[in-house]
């Protein structure tokens, strides 16, 4: 026994087919680009909020500006870091495998480098400490991620490892057995868990970089819990028998983010 999959159409609408110069074309707007938008919009509304709340220190302006470059850290590293992290030998074969958007995905840790990135021009540009922006930004990330989770599952990737539990789930390319539906525990861990420990984590007064520090802490641990679960990338297998690239990739979170917690610092 085991739960079906629910076939969602990974295009949520379609617009044409438009023939240009001999050329057909079908631009369609994907669940998975529509989970995207979700995660910027909510990011833009709640640090907004964050910005009428801050006495003059933040602008919306300036909350703009920062969201454009993040944005662009987000689309620009984490397609990099998938080429690098996960299919480097096809792009060492082909470089312009970098530009194929539509053969392979994106990366976490390279989005999370992009973005890295893109709140150190920020910082330098408006005058501020690096984790002055990072605090204020690390709250709202986990929407993002639990919504691009759910667009995994509905795209049907991802999938976790074979399993018996109650609610293994068999997913087209995955085979005839069921599998663990291990984009929907990251929707959990990830997206809710996550960002319900960084909310009440960071009502309270916190010393610089404290809250960056937990979520790379809590986001770390999350990703290797469900690493267990989630089947490995083919390409790339199991490292040393039993770790995958993501948890190798996760480690280094974990140590910097207890680094940043309880580092010795004035608090704010």
């Amino acid at each position: 026994m085991a739960l079906t999959f629910p076939q969602i159409d990974p295009i949520m609408v379609s617009f044409g087919p438009f023939e240009i110069f001999g050329h057909t074309f079908e631009p369609a707007l994907r669940w998975y680009g529509f989970m995207y938008l979700v995660g910027f919009v909510a990011a833009m509304w709640l640090l907004n909020r964050y910005a009428d709340r801050s006495k003059g220190v933040w602008t919306r302006d300036q909350v703009s500006d920062l969201l454009f470059y993040a944005f662009l850290g987000v689309i620009l590293g984490g397609r990099i870091g998938y080429v690098i992290f996960y299919h480097f030998d096809l792009f060492l074969a082909n470089p312009f495998y970098l530009f194929q958007i539509t053969q392979g995905g994106m990366s976490f840790h390279g989005g999370l480098i992009g973005v890295i990135l893109a709140m150190l021009y920020i910082a330098r540009k408006q005058g501020r400490s690096f984790f002055q922006v990072a605090d204020m930004v690390a709250p709202v990330v986990p929407i993002g991620l639990g919504a691009g989770r759910i667009g995994n599952f509905i795209n049907g990737e991802l999938w976790g490892r074979v399993t018996d539990v109650p609610w293994g789930m068999v997913f087209p390319g995955g085979g005839p057995l069921p599998r663990h539906p291990s984009q929907l525990y990251q929707f959990a861990l990830e997206g809710v868990a996550l960002f319900l420990l960084l909310y009440f984590f960071s009502r309270k007064p916190r010393q610089t970089g404290a809250i960056s520090g937990m979520f790379l802490l809590g986001y770390g641990i999350f990703r290797c819990v469900v690493e267990t679960v989630r089947q490995p990338d083919s390409q790339l297998g199991f490292y040393f028998g039993f770790m995958t690239m993501g948890q190798i990739l996760s480690i280094p979170m974990i140590v910097f983010g207890l680094y940043l917690i309880f580092r010795k610092q004035d608090a704010k």
